[in-house]
C-alpha cells in the first residue's frame, strides 16, 4: 500500500525559460551597436544633442538598463497580481491618451502630438495601451466564461479593444499603433471564441476593402493634402513623390541593395551619413542590411523568429488559460512590430513609423516590450512539470533533475 502511494507521489520540477532571456539580451546589446553605428554622424554634427555621436547610444543605454530592471521586477512578480489590476492599467490608458490630447502635459515631437510629459518623465501613452490590452481581455475572457462562445460576448470583447484603439488614432494621431492593438485583441479573442468562420469573414472583407481603396487611389490620385494620403502616394509611386516621403523609402531601398551578401563592414554605412533621416527609428533594419548585408539581416530575422518560438511554447505550456492569452497577447504584438517595420523598410507597405523591437532607438518602446517579457518569463517559471521517475527507485532530487532534463529537450 505504501509503495502503491510511492509511486503515485507527483514531483514537480520547476521550469525557466532562459533560452528566451538570452535570446533578449543578445536583441538588445546588438541593438546598441546598431544604433551608436547608425547615429554616431548625425549627432555628432547636431547642435540640437550639442555635436555629441553617443547621444543617442547613452540614451538608449540608459532605458535599456532601466528596461531590464523593470523586467527583472515582472519576472518576480507573480502574473496572477496582474489579474485584478487590469482593468486599473486598461482605465489608466484610457485616461492617459485623453490627457495628451486634452491637457498641456501633451508633447508634440516631429509634428505629432503622442508624448506626455510627466515632469523628468516622457513616453507615449499608446505604448502603454497595448500591455493594458495583453492585460485586461484575458480578464474579461476569463470572467465572461461560457458568454465568450456567444457572438454577443464577441461583440462586448470587440467594443472594449475599439476603445483603446480609437484613442490611438484620434487622441494621439497614432494610426500604427491603433491597427497594432485592434490586431492584438484580435487575435486574443480568435483564440477564446471556438469557431473560426466569423473570423474568416472579416478578415477577408478588410482585405477587399483595403485592395479596392488602393486601386481607387493608384487611379485617380496624384496629390492630396492628407498627411495620410500622402504617405500612401509615397508608397505608391515613391519616385514621382520624393518630397513628401518617396525620398526616405527609395535612399532605405539603395542602403539595402548596396549591401550586397556580406555587407560593406559594420560603420561602413554611407546612406546614414545624413541620407537617410533619423537612420537609428524606424529604418535602422536598412542599415542594418547595407553594414552587415543579406547575411546579417537574415542572421537578426532568426533571431527574432527563435525568440517568438520561444514565446509559443511558453503559451502552450502555460499553467491556465490567462497565462496562455497574455503569452499570445505578447507574441502577436512582438510580431507585429518586426513584420510592419521591415515591410515598411523594404516598402511593401507605407511608411508606419513602428520601431523595430529591442533595436530601434526609443526608451519607451523598449521599456513596456520588456515589461511584456518580463511577463512572459514570469510565465515560464510557473510551468510545472511531473516527475515520470517517482517510485522507480530514483530519489526525489535525482527524478527532479531527470525530469528537468527530458523536459528541456522536449520544449526546446
Amino acid at each position: 500500500m505504501a509503495q502503491k502511494k510511492k509511486k503515485n507521489r507527483r514531483i514537480r520540477a520547476v521550469y525557466f525559460d532562459y533560452s528566451l532571456l538570452a535570446c533578449v539580451i543578445i536583441l538588445l546589446f546588438f541593438g546598441l551597436v546598431m544604433l551608436y553605428s547608425a547615429s554616431a554622424y548625425e549627432a555628432a554634427n547636431d547642435a540640437a544633442v550639442q555635436y555629441d555621436g553617443m547621444y543617442y547610444f547613452h540614451h538608449q543605454l540608459q532605458s535599456d538598463v532601466i528596461a531590464f530592471a523593470l523586467c527583472l521586477i515582472v519576472i518576480f512578480f507573480d502574473y496572477h497580481r496582474f489579474l485584478k489590476l487590469s482593468p486599473v492599467f486598461y482605465l489608466f490608458s484610457l485616461i492617459l491618451m485623453a490627457m495628451v490630447k486634452f491637457t498641456p502635459l501633451g508633447v508634440e515631437v516631429n509634428g505629432a502630438r503622442r508624448w506626455l510629459n510627466l515632469g523628468p518623465v516622457s513616453f507615449q501613452p499608446s505604448e502603454f495601451a497595448k500591455v493594458a490590452i495583453i492585460l485586461f481581455l484575458p480578464f474579461l475572457i476569463m470572467r465572461m466564461g461560457r458568454k465568450v462562445k456567444t457572438l454577443r460576448g464577441v461583440a462586448a470583447l470587440a467594443l472594449v479593444s475599439l476603445l483603446p484603439a480609437a484613442e490611438a488614432y484620434v487622441f494621439t494621431e497614432n494610426l500604427s499603433t491603433a491597427v497594432i492593438i485592434g490586431l492584438i485583441a484580435f487575435v486574443m479573442i480568435f483564440l477564446a471564441y471556438p469557431r473560426t468562420k466569423p473570423f474568416v469573414i472579416a478578415v477577408a472583407v478588410v482585405v477587399l476593402f483595403v485592395a479596392m481603396f488602393l486601386f481607387y487611389v493608384r487611379a485617380h490620385l496624384t496629390s492630396s493634402s492628407s498627411f495620410r494620403m500622402r504617405r500612401i502616394l509615397s508608397w505608391l509611386q515613391p519616385e514621382q513623390n520624393m518630397d513628401t516621403g518617396g525620398y526616405q523609402v527609395l535612399q532605405g531601398l539603395y542602403a539595402i541593395g548596396s549591401g550586397g551578401f556580406f555587407g560593406k563592414g559594420l560603420g561602413n554605412s554611407t546612406q546614414k551619413l545624413a541620407t537617410i533621416p533619423e537612420a537609428q527609428n524606424d529604418m535602422i533594419f536598412a542599415i542594418i542590411c547595407e553594414e552587415l548585408g543579406l547575411f546579417g539581416a537574415v542572421l537578426v530575422l532568426i533571431l527574432f523568429a527563435y525568440l517568438l518560438y520561444r514565446i509559443i511554447v511558453i503559451a502552450m505550456n502555460a499553467p491556465d488559460l490567462y497565462g496562455t492569452l497574455i503569452a499570445a497577447g505578447v507574441f502577436t504584438h512582438v510580431s507585429l512590430q518586426v513584420i510592419l517595420n521591415i515591410c515598411v523598410v523594404l516598402n511593401l507597405i507605407p511608411t508606419t513609423g513602428v520601431t523595430l523591437p529591442f533595436i530601434s532607438y526609443g526608451g519607451t518602446s523598449v521599456l513596456f516590450l520588456m515589461m511584456e517579457i518580463g511577463l512572459v518569463l514570469n510565465i515560464s517559471r510557473n510551468i510545472r512539470f511531473r516527475d515520470e521517475d517517482a517510485g522507480s527507485g530514483v530519489s526525489e532530487k535525482q527524478g527532479s533533475r531527470n525530469r528537468i532534463t527530458r523536459t528541456a529537450g522536449t520544449i526546446s
